[in-house]
């Protein structure tokens, strides 16, 4: 669709101001007055934020507030009682590390691409199109053991879809350490027919560094028993080179932030060292244009991989994708203290 195509569409939009997303349901307050701009969800509580039939599609989620991995974002579609979307709120948008507020050089680390914004200080912003034909909820469960406000924007519209319209999962991992000598799994377990739609990666360093990026990512499509698509190393699957710039000229980490990929953030101490050892690395990779087509089954993995061999690095990813059909997700969210990371 073309932004000047009039569509016969109904827009919605779900927040604190208007928590039903109903027509004309938003404030009654007068100009320049705030009645409800936020929420507090306590701990141990879940809350609905969006609940509403369909068909349409969600096109923008928007959070902020508390926004650590706490905070469980997750998705329902259809009615279903498992959600196909469920992931640690930061994680989700990039930012696993989400205790750290600076990169190496003292700024709000800035994720700007076509589906996902993170804006400073720290709004959260999706642009992933999420259809649905009969329902779509929206939920937000606080794991902690504090009481956190979160702010909130949910919007979409209703009207109809193609027939061939996919619905979109996303799935947690991480391994902290990656067992030495056995690839990071990112995503196994996926069945049925879709295509997957890319991923944000976080990689914590467990000693001196040796050039972490010699890991490949691999795809298996279909049951094979070898990958179908096998990438060159780690930095060359995120759309850089030569450790992104590490390993030529400059001898420093760059970071940059494209409209598919990027490493965006390294956080932690920076040093003079060509291989510094304590470094954390933010990093995306959006199939928009190069979607990855299954019709059966789908898994990837991605190698932890030195100059000097297997490494033990901290490992953490959500995985996006589509389906025919919804599906519960194939491996469980780990508990609330496993999530912290520094």
């Amino acid at each position: 669709m073309s932004i000047f195509e009039i569509q016969h569409r109904e827009s919605f939009g779900f927040s604190a101001e208007n928590p039903t997303g109903a027509h004309a349901g938003g404030s009654r307050g007068k100009d320049c007055e705030k009645l409800r701009p936020c929420i507090q969800i306590e701990a141990g509580e879940t809350v609905t934020l969006c609940d509403t039939d369909g068909p349409g599609m969600l096109t923008h989620m928007w959070f902020t507030g508390y926004v650590g991995h706490s905070f469980i974002l997750r998705i329902y579609w259809e009615k279903s009682e498992q959600p196909s979307v469920e992931a640690p709120l930061s994680a989700f948008f990039g930012c696993a590390y989400d205790e750290n507020f600076q990169d190496r050089d003292g700024r709000y680390p800035v994720l700007n691409s076509a589906p996902i914004l993170v804006a400073p200080g720290r709004g959260f912003n999706s642009y992933w199109e999420m259809p649905f034909r009969q329902n779509c909820r929206v939920t937000m469960e606080n794991r902690g053991k504090n009481p956190q406000t979160l702010y909130y924007m949910i919007e979409g519209w209703k009207g109809e879809i193609p027939q061939s319209a996919g619905y979109f999962h996303a799935l947690y991992r991480q391994e902290h350490p990656v067992q030495k000598g056995r690839a990071y799994t990112v995503a196994d377990g996926i069945q049925g027919k879709g295509h997957f739609a890319g991923l944000c990666f976080a990689a914590g360093m467990n000693g001196h560094n040796t050039c972490w990026v010699e890991g490949e990512p691999k795809m298996y499509i279909d049951g094979g028993d070898y990958p179908t698509l096998n990438y060159t190393g780690t930095e060359d699957y995120f759309g850089g080179s030569y450790g992104f710039g590490n390993d030529i000229l400059q001898k420093r980490y760059q970071t940059f932030s494209g409209l598919y990929a990027g490493l965006y953030a390294i956080t932690g101490n920076d040093s003079s060292e060509m291989y510094n050892g304590q470094q954390r690395f933010l990093l995306y990779r959006f199939h928009l244009k190069d979607p990855v087509y299954f019709q059966k089954s789908f898994r990837m993995t991605m190698d932890n991989l030195g100059w000097t061999g297997p490494r033990y690095d901290d490992y953490t990813s959500v995985a996006y994708w589509y389906l025919q059909q919804p599906a519960p997700l194939p491996s469980p969210l780990p508990p609330d203290h496993d999530l912290i990371m520094r």
